[in-house]
């Protein structure tokens, strides 16, 4: 019997090895690589075949249209979550590992495609990039029921009634789209910005104001949103769809709905553009060209219009027309005009302009962790990720140099604080401030609250309404300390400030999801790419 036992499990491990190799054949080999470790946001469908794709956040919404596809043409969708710049500096890479990209505007696969390897982009939706303001406030401001300018903005602001939300124009299309919008407004509509335009000092105080009106800043769209569900705020920029989502839930919990204002003289555009990366693989292009058909299919089309985007510039089809009720400001029928986006070199200097003059200044705490553990490769990884915050000639190429107000402190811990040092403005001083970070020795235990409380107490010092102020702890294992430590610290305080965690090593993910949430800020990923998790953190501030 046991002979008999030991032959038919012989026989049933050769089915299953043939099985395998079935499998294995079936399948290219960069799809294996991919697998279930892609590294990617959202795998959709499980097919053998395998689509890749970089895409802006706010497609996210677009996930259920996605998987209905993947499930009924035996495809696996993988989709890899980035800012609109950050999608356009992977562009410019010699190898980039995707088969598409699906950026939130044409403008950055414009400027970003300089190899032409894109191919068959297709604007899939559009939508326009809008104020979102409680109504009341909209109300009283005059907005409700007439067309509204940019200059009408600059005077609420001026006058202290408004206050709104936006992403960072240097990180984000909605920002960037928005911030192109006021120039063209406010320099009165020319047929393109130029570099001397941006030379105006009266353009540059104008924008300056603008943007003291921002009281909470964001490096994605779709997190702007949730930020502002989460926080008490009276406005935001954003795309139309995310403002109606963001409506959808504030009228399901009983809250005033926002009030969408168009600024008819600097509206923009987002035209949600795929694109295929030629890579010379025929099947994988054909592939690409039947999800796109799919989406730009009648029957596919009018779904996505029921997210809250347009499938064209003269308004929505009218099995839609509830999506876009006229009682939230919503204008289903206006034939949208968009600005005129300038030249690359033009648009390059508008962002270093506003990254550098323009912007309200950020006031950044970095507590950074120099714990024993931390030893070796961690604070090598940590030293590297800094440079390229605070070396200057390194932050610019992200577009993350510091301002002339800006205001940088670093707080070094371990079991407890070890210093405390800042720097003002982008000159010696914040390379002063690197040359400490790299000197720094690590030893010791952890005490991430202690930090954090330290940093919060020394917010009290300044006039936190002229900064955009950030807490970016970094901590790569489980801490000691008090968390009451650190509330009490944040309730004196008395002020909104997010306190942005990134996870090294071991960290407590727990520990630091529960500071994002009591701040309304959120928790990056250092693990695999630290330098890019403080890339993208900076951009929330």
């Amino acid at each position: 019997m046991r002979k008999q036992a030991r032959l038919v499990r012989g026989v049933a491990a050769l089915l299953l090895l043939a099985a395998a190799l079935s499998l294995l054949s079936a399948c290219s080999l960069s799809d294996l690589a991919a697998g279930g470790q892609s590294g990617a946001d959202a795998v959709l469908g499980s097919g053998t075949r395998v689509l890749r794709i970089l895409s802006g956040s706010e497609n996210a919404e677009l996930e259920p249209i996605l998987e209905e596809y993947a499930r009924d043409a035996g495809v696996r969708i993988e989709m890899t979550y980035q800012g609109s710049l950050d999608i356009m500096r992977a562009l410019g890479q010699e190898d980039l590992a995707y088969d598409a990209v699906w950026p939130a505007s044409s403008l950055w696969l414009n400027v970003g495609d300089t190899g032409h390897r894109v191919k068959h982009a297709e604007s899939i939706s559009i939508t326009p990039v809008v104020f979102g303001i409680r109504k009341s406030l909209a109300e009283s401001l005059g907005f409700v029921g007439r067309e509204v300018s940019v200059q009408d903005l600059l005077d609420a602001i001026r006058a202290g009634s408004l206050r709104f939300c936006m992403t960072s124009a240097t990180q984000s299309n909605s920002g960037a789209s928005a911030y192109i919008g006021f120039l063209y407004a406010l320099l009165g509509n020319p047929d393109v910005i130029t570099e001397e335009d941006l030379q105006s000092e009266t353009l540059k105080t104008q924008v300056r104001e603008l943007f003291s009106g921002v009281d909470r800043s964001s490096g994605s769209s779709d997190w702007l949103k949730d930020m502002f569900l989460a926080g008490d705020y009276d406005a935001m920029v954003n795309y139309e769809c995310l403002i109606i989502q963001a409506n959808e839930e504030l009228t399901a919990r009983g809250e005033e709905p926002l009030y969408v204002v168009y600024p008819y003289d600097g509206l923009s555009i987002a035209d949600s553009p795929l694109g295929y990366v030629d890579a010379g693989d025929e099947a994988k292009e054909e592939l690409f060209l039947d999800l796109q058909a799919y989406l730009l299919s009648e029957e596919t089309q009018s779904a996505i219009q029921r997210t809250g985007r347009r499938s064209s510039y003269t308004g929505v089809r009218e099995e839609n027309r509830d999506v876009f009720p006229e009682a939230w400001g919503l204008q289903p029928d206006r034939v949208l005009s968009p600005i005129r986006m300038p030249a690359a070199d033009v648009l390059f200097a508008c962002l270093n302009l506003y990254q550098t003059e323009l912007r309200k200044p950020s006031l950044s705490v970095y507590c950074l962790d120099y714990s024993g553990s931390m030893s070796g490769e961690g604070n090598e990884q940590l030293v590297s990720a800094m440079e390229q915050i605070l070396v200057q000639e390194n932050a610019a190429a992200n577009f993350l140099q510091a301002s002339q107000d800006e205001v940088n402190i670093l707080i070094p811990f371990n079991g407890e604080v070890i210093a405390t040092y800042s720097a003002v403005g982008n000159g010696q001083e914040l390379e002063d401030l690197y040359r400490v970070v790299r000197g720094q020795e690590v030893g010791g235990g952890t005490d991430m609250y202690a930090a954090a409380a330290e940093g919060l107490r020394l917010l009290q010092g300044y006039d936190l309404t002229q900064y955009t102020p950030a807490l970016i702890l970094l901590t790569d294992g489980q801490s000691g300390g008090s968390f009451s430590e650190f509330a009490q610290a944040y309730a004196e305080l008395g002020q909104e400030v997010p306190v942005f965690s990134i996870m090294f090593g071991n960290a407590d993910e727990e520990q630091l999801q529960e500071l994002a949430q009591y701040t309304n800020a959120r928790v990056f990923d250092g693990r695999e790419d630290l330098t890019a998790a403080f890339r993208s953190v900076k951009g929330y501030n």
